[in-house]
């Protein structure tokens, strides 16, 4: 059952006023936080439409509609992390069935991948997603899914979801695209033929660093029905004032996207011009290899950037010294942070591999927030010294 929602309003009004209704009949502007364990029943048999919270909340119900309003999906599932949505989504899949994801990809994802996902007998086949022929390529009898981050983390790679999505049509398999780095307001996977979209929503979405989401977004009905049964009987899901956090973030997504890609911009010139910077990995820079294909399916290229500086010793002094920006390994809010993947966000990724997709002792990566963008730059001027 193919159940694609159509938005009636623009990206940034769903961000505003995001679902169709605010769960309240007191005319409360706030959508109120439902904080209860379970509902009262109006008699036998009947119900008022909740019963427990584990399967519904009518605080996180109003969130995942809002979700699902902006990604133009069926449906929608908030978890506790992003983790934990990826977790939901292998219960799809059992032993002997295969995926194929992207060959640079968070660090947590790759781990869950290759435990938990080994251990029920499930083998990921990394590739070079960027490349249609090489995801062609990997597509085996066992095949069941596509799993791709776009861009990809660190290292900022595109990969072309519409293209993507014919190879999976082809072979009828599942296209699961995370969307965490571009969000709805710049990348809508659905209407480009994914399935399947999943977010870390501790990042942009929620924006202020202050708490854990995570969100699966469906095409259609029949994969939400399952991966709902799944969610209500692992009890994995978002508490209410958690999405009450959530529902307050993404009021101001849109403006912040806009001023987060504009400082990214700006910086990424800047990082580019400076001696002790080797590389700049930022998909809205003229010369990206995928700067086309970004243009193509995206309204933005995000805040996010890497960058490889001259020598370790250089990138070791910028996360001592910088000052404005905070040395954390998180991203989307509204502070920026610098990460050294190394020994953070892929930490638990083999030597050989992180060394293969650039991740280096050379590697930082920025995630650029709303200050002033002048004041970012300063910062990172004086820690690079």
């Amino acid at each position: 059952m193919w159940c694609k929602h159509e938005p009636t309003m623009e990206t940034s009004t769903i961000c505003v006023h995001g679902a169709e209704n605010n769960t309240s009949n007191t005319g409360a502007v706030a959508v109120p936080i439902y904080q209860t364990a379970m509902y009262a029943h109006p008699g036998v048999g009947r119900s008022t439409g909740y019963d427990y919270s584990r399967t519904q909340n009518p605080t996180r119900e109003y969130l995942e509609k809002t979700i699902a309003n902006l990604e133009g999906g069926c449906g929608a599932l908030a978890f506790p992390t992003g983790m934990a949505a990826e977790t939901a989504l292998l219960e799809l899949f059992g032993a002997g069935d295969r995926i194929i994801a992207s060959d640079d990809l968070y660090g947590g994802t790759v781990r869950l991948f290759d435990n938990m996902a080994a251990n029920r007998g499930i083998k990921v086949d990394y590739v070079n997603t960027s490349s249609l022929r090489d995801i062609e390529s990997a597509v085996s009898p066992g095949t069941k899914a596509i799993f791709i981050e776009t861009p990809t983390n660190p290292m900022m790679k595109v990969t072309d979801i519409a293209g993507t999505s014919a190879i999976a049509r082809k072979n009828n398999l599942l296209l699961i695209v995370d969307n965490t780095f571009l969000t709805p307001f710049f990348q809508k996977p659905i209407p480009l033929g994914a399935d399947i979209v999943v977010h870390s929503g501790t990042k942009y979405l929620c924006g202020h660093n202050d708490t854990l989401a995570g969100f699966i977004v469906c095409a259609d009905g029949k994969v939400e029905e399952k991966l709902r049964f799944i969610h209500n009987s692992t009890g994995a899901c978002l508490s209410p004032f958690d999405s009450y956090l959530l529902i307050r973030g993404i009021k101001t997504l849109a403006l912040r996207m806009k001023r987060h890609e504009e400082n990214a911009l700006a910086i990424a010139a800047w990082l580019r011009s400076h001696p002790k910077v080797k590389q700049v990995f930022y998909p809205g820079l003229a010369d990206h290899p995928d700067i086309e294909i970004s243009r193509k399916q995206a309204s933005g290229f995000g805040g996010m950037i890497s960058l490889e500086t001259d020598c370790e010793a250089t990138a070791l002094k910028v996360l001592e010294k910088v000052r404005l920006i905070l040395f954390a390994e998180s991203l989307g809010g509204v502070e920026t942070l610098v990460t050294y993947p190394l020994t953070q966000t892929h930490a638990d990724l083999p030597k050989e591999k992180r060394e293969r997709n650039g991740i280096n002792e050379r590697l930082l990566r920025l995630s650029v927030g709303i200050e002033d963008a002048g004041d970012i730059i300063a910062d990172l001027e004086q820690a690079l010294g």
